[in-house]
């Protein structure tokens, strides 16, 4: 196949086609047709896509519940569905050109530049969809400025970087050059961060996965967000301990974490895979984004072997005026939570953040999909996570937890303080706010089974998980790894 390559890499990279949208969108994330409704995309990077096996689709279910098929034989897409692409490898959505639509990116990790090499690795591509009045469109792909077995677009996110009031996607490529790299579309001057930039400063290996989990968030509270790299197979001392480095783009600073680092409990081990999975969200209602990082190969059973699968663990690491610090953090694992920690269990291996019960302040949900289960820890003003309360939702299939998402309540609409009645006491005005205040759900996916279910939120403020395990339904269902990510 042959293919030319755009210029990539830079803000342009990113806008619209051309076009004017019908209506203005609603400015509200993961809102793609501007409706005031919140929409999901759904990845099953298997699905076989015109006969070709393992080529990937995204189905699109919209608040208003009607769906889209998106695949690489969308028309308009710059390319063909081809065997093993793996379309939909990771989702992030964003407003990527500012124009207050929500738009998708799209990994395919696995796709081929030009000719298949048995064996290899993809080079990989992301392929973005503008947000319109009318859904989502295809606008350009996106891949490396010198493609090799990168697999460019296994790990994605999106934030605003540089404070410009549009965000800014991060690309991660973990098996690009001598250990992953990250690539950065839409921050000017910046295009690419790997373990030896000069300003990282870290020995890397080729083994090491950086860039295999993404998140984004703002640290620190000043409007421009900082990222968060995972490396979970970082064999920083030991082999497989796993290391999450911590970035500001703009000030070109970087901090490495592992859990050898100062204030964080426990410390590194063989194959923990510390870094695995990241979410960001802010846990303590302060206004700056707090940081979870999931270690699923985490041994706690005794004479557990050095390869299985892990009991698992996940650490926050808190926001303050100077960013995520590892002197503020905690970890949790079900030796302190509902439930019993086995070795096969993989705590952690998947992450969410979402205000489930309508107070102001994150939940923070934890995939245990060897368990298949879900761990939901509340969130509080006086101090972040707590245990008051924790919550373990059960479900079916193997692999149930293996990807989630926070998701309003479909058909549900955005509602803002702004357009509540006025009240005439400072008590009124908070119980306003508080009932004004969105309540999330969960989106919990085993890919293996195919099914996506969601588990309702229900307004309860104060140190509740919020989430009600009986009013939990199949919500959605697929084949080709169907939920393998959401967004």
């Amino acid at each position: 196949m042959s293919v030319t390559l755009a210029t990539l890499l830079a803000a342009a990279a990113l806008a619209a086609p051309a076009g004017a949208h019908a209506r203005a969108c609603s400015g509200l994330p993961h809102d793609f047709d501007g409706d005031g409704r919140t929409d999901l995309a759904v990845a099953a990077p298997y699905q076989t896509v015109s006969g070709h096996a393992r080529a990937g689709e995204v189905t699109i279910l919209y608040g208003s519940g009607r769906t889209q098929k998106l695949s690489q034989d969308t028309p308009g897409t710059p390319d063909l569905a081809e065997t093993g692409d793996s379309f939909g490898s990771a989702l992030a959505s964003g407003d990527f050109d500012g124009d207050g639509c929500a738009d998708l990116a799209v990994g395919v990790s696995e796709e081929f530049l030009g000719d298949p090499v048995p064996g290899a690795d993809g080079n990989g591509v992301v392929q973005l969809f503008h947000g319109s009045a009318d859904g989502l469109r295809p606008g350009r792909r996106l891949a490396a400025p010198r493609p090799g077995s990168d697999r460019y677009g296994a790990a994605l996110a999106a934030g605003d970087l540089d404070g410009d009031r549009a965000d800014e996607l991060a690309v991660g490529a973990p098996t690009h050059g001598g250990g992953g790299a990250v690539f950065l579309v839409g921050v000017r001057g910046l295009s690419r961060v790997a373990q030896s930039t000069g300003w990282v400063r870290q020995r890397g290996l080729a083994t090491d996965q950086w860039g295999a989990a993404l998140a984004i968030g703002d640290a620190d509270g000043d409007g421009r967000a900082e990222l968060a790299v995972g490396a979970p197979a970082d064999s920083v001392e030991l082999d497989g301990q796993g290391s999450v480095t911590l970035i500001d783009p703009l000030a070109r600073k970087a901090a490495l974490v592992t859990q050898d680092s100062p204030g964080l409990k426990g410390k590194a081990e063989k194959w923990d895979s510390f870094g695995a999975a990241l979410t960001a969200g802010d846990f303590d209602a302060d206004g700056r984004a707090d940081l979870a990082v999931g270690s699923p190969g985490e041994g706690l059973t005794p004479g557990q072997r050095a390869l299985d699968y892990g009991d698992g663990m996940v650490h926050v690491l808190y926001g303050t005026r100077h960013g995520w610090s590892t002197r503020r953090s905690e970890a949790w694992t079900q030796n302190v939570l509902d439930g019993r920690p086995r070795y096969y269990d993989r705590f952690g291996s998947s992450l969410a953040a979402g205000d489930f019960n309508g107070d102001g302040d994150d939940e923070l949900a934890v995939g245990v999909p060897g368990e298949r289960a879900v761990q939901v820890l509340a969130g509080t003003r006086s101090g972040g996570l707590t245990r008051h309360g924790d919550l373990l939702v059960k479900g079916r299939g193997g692999d149930f937890g293996t990807a989630l998402a926070a998701v309003r309540a479909p058909g549900s609409r955005y509602r803002t303080l702004a357009a509540s009645p006025a009240a005439p006491a400072t008590a009124s005005v908070a119980v306003s706010a508080t009932a004004s205040r969105p309540v999330w759900s969960l989106a919990v996916a085993a890919p293996g089974k195919g099914v996506v279910t969601l588990v309702p939120g229900t307004r309860r403020p104060g140190p509740y998980p919020g989430l009600r395990p009986a009013g939990a339904r199949e919500w959605t269902t697929g084949s080709g790894l169907y939920g393998y990510a959401l967004d």
